[in-house]
Formats: structure tokens, C-alpha cells, sequence
């Protein structure tokens, strides 16, 4: 189920909630009360990608109609700072409901080429309709605040170099290391496929790897193979708990992700102490960001000391 769809559910289900005589189940929705029309959410995040493709912003009403019913659209100025006819363009400035039907999207191109990697453009629109059809519980239901991120094509080669680590693990078991960053150099797996190989990720001659997986641009993901070899416990810990080996793997609780535009990971990573196989003990949940610099980036870095 995409991210639109999961918001929209949960809309039409927070209204069954409120109005109190409605009949949901994941099939259907039955509803007894008047008719009101809104976004389906009052903020929509979207991946503007390169193939110029178009992203949803979902309207929904409460019942269904035996006609069509259809809405204008209009950007509000106040609240936007995409441009019209820069930074964006909706298909049409109206919304037609289709007879029998709870939803219909307004459709929106985010104009790729004219976006930076950093930027967080937003815009909010408004749906033109009669004052009956605006639910005076949802006092903004007929406004939606649209924000747009530039989500550039995938190169597992972009996430090769040298990489600035800047973790909360070494700020916890800084080990030898005089810092919580460290300048470290990585390189593509040669035989895994999305993989990169982080060499002395955070000890010294402990290498890890992490593998990409960008098959849903809005929801890139990074993640670890279990029980990869960290550091030993001596030089971390001081003293030994287990077999000496802590380990590591990404985290069940946090995701981690990456941005190909901006070339970096936010990875969250489970640290755990093992004995023949049986888990001795947790170390924690541990957040990094890693960042990949240019050469001459990495130069100056390592003239200062990192």
C-alpha cells in the first residue's frame, strides 16, 4: 500500500471516529451524515524524480453521489515558496469526484531539473467549493500544505570515497579514536550487488558494509548484514563480556536511509555482545551520519587532523 493510500485510509477512518453513527470496515464505508469534501491530509510530502512523472494529493468526500462533482483548485501565496510554472505545475485547476466515488487526486509535476538538492520547496492549495461542503470541524479541511524534495537517480558509485563519520557510538565508546567523526575511505562491493564496503568504519581494522536498496525512491533504505564483526570488546569496552567480538547489524526499531542527491546515510545500527552463538547482552541503538566529500575535501580534513 503506498503512502497516499495509507493517509487516505486513515483520513476516511479518523472521520467514521468522530462522526460516531458510521459503519467501517476494510472494505467499505458507510456514512449517514452530510456531505463534506476536504484533502485528505492537511500536509503531503512528496519525491519530485527525473522522469517527470506526477505525484497525488488526494481529495476526499464523505459520501458518494450518483453525478460527477467537480472543484477548483487554486495555490494560496501565503505559506508557498515553490513557484507556479518553475518549481511545479498542476495538471488541471480543477478536481472531478467520478459518480459513486469517495476520492479523486489533484495531480501535480514537481519540475525537476529546476530544483537543488537542498531545497524544501512548499506550496499550499486551496479546493474552491460551496461553504455546506466545508466540515466546520476541520476548520483548514479545504487546504493542504504540499511539500516537495528533489530524489536524484541512484549511483552506487556516488557512495564511494572518502566519507566523513560522525557517530553517536564513538561519542559513547570512543575506544582509540579522539573524536566522535572519523575520515574514512569506502569503495563498491565488488561481488554485492547495491553494496558499499565502509573500511575502519568506527575502529581500526574493522571493516562493515552496508547495502542500498533503491527501489522506492520516496522510501530509499539502507541496511546491514547480521552479526558483522565491529571491533573487539578490549579496546572498546576495556574489559571482556563475551567472546570478545562486538557486533552489529542495522537497527529493527529506526530505519535508516540515504539521499543519492546529497550523498549521504543516516544510519541507525543495533551494537550487541554475543558468547558461542547466545546473545549476552545489547549495547545499544547507535545513530551515524555518513557523508561523502571530495578528495580535496578529505585533504584538508586530514591537514586538520581527522
Amino acid at each position: 500500500m503506498s503512502a497516499m493510500k495509507k493517509i487516505l485510509q486513515n483520513s476516511l477512518l479518523a472521520l467514521c471516529a468522530v462522526a460516531g453513527f458510521v459503519a467501517c470496515d476494510e472494505q467499505y464505508v458507510t456514512y449517514s451524515g452530510p456531505e463534506y469534501v476536504m484533502f485528505a491530509d492537511s500536509i503531503s510530502t512528496n519525491m519530485v524524480l527525473a522522469d517527470a512523472s506526477s505525484f497525488a494529493v488526494p481529495v476526499a468526500s464523505t459520501v458518494a453521489c450518483d453525478y460527477d462533482r467537480t472543484f477548483g483548485v487554486e495555490v494560496v501565496d501565503s505559506g508557498s515558496n515553490a513557484i507556479e510554472g518553475k518549481h511545479y505545475r498542476l495538471e488541471s485547476n480543477s478536481v472531478t469526484i467520478p459518480a459513486g466515488e469517495l476520492v479523486a487526486n489533484v495531480n501535480v509535476i514537481g519540475m525537476y531539473d529546476n530544483i537543488e538538492p537542498t531545497d524544501s520547496l512548499g506550496f499550499v492549495m486551496r479546493l474552491v467549493m460551496p461553504e455546506q461542503l466545508k466540515w466546520d470541524l476541520y476548520e483548514q479541511n479545504n487546504t493542504t500544505k504540499v511539500v516537495m524534495y528533489k530524489s536524484c537517480p541512484f549511483d552506487v558509485n556516488n557512495f564511494s570515497g572518502w566519507c566523513v563519520v560522525t557517530s553517536l557510538l564513538l561519542n559513547s565508546y570512543p575506544g582509540d579514536n579522539t573524536s566522535y567523526q572519523r575520515l574514512i575511505y569506502t569503495e563498491v562491493h565488488p561481488t554485492e550487488e547495491n553494496t558499499v564496503i565502509l573500511h575502519d568504519c568506527f575502529y581500526d581494522g574493522y571493516d562493515l558494509t552496508i547495502t542500498f536498496d533503491p527501489t522506492d525512491p520516496a522510501n530509499p533504505l539502507v541496511t546491514m548484514d547480521e552479526d558483522q564483526l565491529l571491533s573487539d570488546e578490549a579496546s572498546v569496552f576495556g574489559q571482556i563480556l563475551g567472546d570478545n567480538h562486538i557486533l552489529t547489524t542495522h537497527s529493527a526499531y529506526y530505519p535508516s536511509y540515504f539521499n543519492s542527491c546529497q550523498r549521504f546515510v543516516e544510519l541507525w545500527n543495533h551494537v550487541y555482545v554475543e558468547n558461542l552463538g547466545e546473545v549476552v547482552g545489547t549495547v545499544g541503538q547507535f545513530y551515524s551520519i555518513l557523508e561523502w566529500v571530495s578528495d580535496e575535501e578529505a585533504e584538508r580534513l586530514r591537514s586538520e587532523g581527522m
